[in-house]
């Protein structure tokens, strides 16, 4: 089946589109056209059984006036057909303009994005010959969900959102992943000796599943080193489960350090629609010129194809393209003289892994592939107890040279009126009231936590009380956080230094 980014060749036998698998496709920006091309050229001389529904994203759709870079017309192919290669787009520069993978990761409920980072030494150059790892990275929450407020001139906010379900459902799907594919150990990635209640509940759904797992080794470290450890020891990963930025970063980082960005493709994995991508970018800067490494998109491509059942086409693909990295037949980007035999554009590299369909890898270790997806789904809990017990206030004030004293002083004289007492104030996180230390800076943005003075269970109507004895007394509020307990445990943070 001949293929370009404008028309597909018409099935011409309905016998035959009965057997085929429908497969939403975009071609993108920049280099995307020209890998997608490539890698449909090679699944269809595979004998990939697949019939493609085209659809446009990207630069062309937000300069339509789509922000999120989709037409609302192209859901319904995407949702129909539940398969989507996409290749790499452009999100324009400046604000107004979200990105399309996140919108469309959160919108069709894609919570695992699974990334293998393995090297192919000695045949592509990589300081790692031993790296075999996969990156499992949550998707859908976290910063990603892109919650944010400027609240005073001077500070603005995003809100972490960490929820129990999004947790237990991509660890158990990093385990069930770690089982299927034979590997022996999944490492547990947060920042929880600070972030103790989101990054926390992470790490305890972990060790709560791990538990169900006895057979696969479980870890947990914290971000930062595992970071450093992974860039400097990859060979001592296998399978890393992490939160969606942390994910991000750590996926990069693999990449990278495995080879090449350019030859890692990613799944995003969901319960009813998947999407297949490249994990780099749309290098506008090299569009057209016939230089781009197709093998991203490729490898994705593969990832497609065993979750759609087609495991033996994957195979078959996967050790072509190996064998043409053992041929020494590369592009520009892991092209080294004295290691490559000769380097090649887009055109020659698809032309080589198609010869070598049918053959398999003399050296590296050919890919044997298990059919099918995965599936997973988090455990309904009981409701816990839950109490309300205070709230922050925060507030946004710029006076009498931003004196702590000052500020709680007027604020629990306002609070003493309606029954509550003010327990503290913050800057930034750090206790400023009272006893604070007068070397901490405070910005224009306090946060003030005030507790029943009768020590009971609070209601609504008692705080909108203290709300309005607080703006009675001429304080600007910008945003509240109403404190619970769950079961008796503390579901609130302390303050530093509190």
């Amino acid at each position: 089946m001949s293929t370009t980014p404008d028309t597909l060749a018409p099935e011409t036998a309905a016998t035959e589109a009965t057997t085929l698998t429908p497969v939403t496709i975009a071609y993108g920006d920049g280099i995307g056209p020209e890998i997608m091309e490539a890698t449909l050229k090679i699944l269809e001389a595979a004998g990939a059984p697949l019939r493609y529904d085209v659809i446009q994203v990207g630069k062309a759709v937000y300069e339509q006036g789509y922000t999120a870079g989709i037409a609302p017309e192209a859901w319904e192919i995407i949702r129909r057909n539940k398969v989507f290669l996409k290749a790499p787009i452009t999100t324009p520069q400046g604000g107004g303009y979200k990105s399309l993978n996140v919108t469309i990761r959160k919108s069709l409920n894609l919570f695992a994005n699974v990334r293998p980072s393995k090297s192919y030494a000695p045949y592509v150059a990589s300081q790692h010959p031993g790296m075999n790892l996969t990156i499992i990275r949550e998707n859908e929450e976290d910063l990603y969900a892109g919650i944010e407020h400027r609240q005073t001139p001077e500070v603005a906010q995003i809100l972490k959102l960490i929820t129990r379900p999004g947790s237990e459902r991509i660890i158990r799907y990093a385990f069930e992943y770690a089982r299927a594919y034979g590997r022996r150990k999944v490492t547990c990635m947060t920042k929880d000796n600070i972030m103790k209640i989101t990054d926390g509940l992470f790490h305890r759904v972990f060790d709560e599943v791990a538990a169900e797992y006895p057979e696969i080794e479980h870890e947990h470290q914290i971000i930062d080193i595992g970071a450093a450890r992974l860039a400097a020891q990859p060979e001592q990963f296998d399978v890393i489960v992490t939160l969606n930025l942390y994910g991000d970063i750590l996926s990069d980082i693999a990449s990278q350090i495995a080879g090449s960005v350019g030859l890692a493709g990613s799944a995003n994995i969901g319960d009813e629609v998947a999407m297949f991508e490249a994990v780099h970018g749309s290098a506008p800067d090299i569009a057209g010129r016939d230089v781009a490494n197709p093998s991203g998109l490729l490898v994705a491509a593969t990832q497609m194809l065993v979750h759609i059942g087609h495991a033996d086409v994957a195979e078959r693909i996967k050790n072509a393209w190996l064998r043409t990295l053992e041929d020494g037949i590369h592009t520009a980007d892991i092209y080294r003289p004295g290691l490559s035999h000769r380097e090649v554009g887009t055109r020659a590299f698809t032309q080589a892994v198609i010869e070598r369909l049918g053959e398999r890898p003399r050296h590296l270790q050919p890919v044997t592939y298990r059919p099918g997806g995965i599936r997973v789904r988090a455990r309904a809990l009981p409701r816990p107890d839950k109490r309300f017990v205070g709230v922050d206030v925060f507030i946004d004030w710029d006076e009498a040279g931003r004196d702590p004293n000052a500020i709680g002083e007027r604020l629990q004289a306002a609070a003493n009126a309606v029954g509550w007492r003010l327990k503290m104030i913050t800057n930034r996180g750090v206790k400023v009231y009272p006893d604070g230390l007068p070397e901490t800076f405070c910005t224009d943005h306090w946060r003030c936590r005030f507790l029943p003075a009768d020590g009971e269970e609070t209601a609504f109507p008692r705080v909108l009380a203290l709300l309005g004895a607080i703006h009675e007394a001429g304080f600007d509020v910008i945003k509240t956080e109403h404190l619970y307990t769950f079961d008796g445990e503390r579901g609130y943070s302390l303050g530093q230094g509190e």
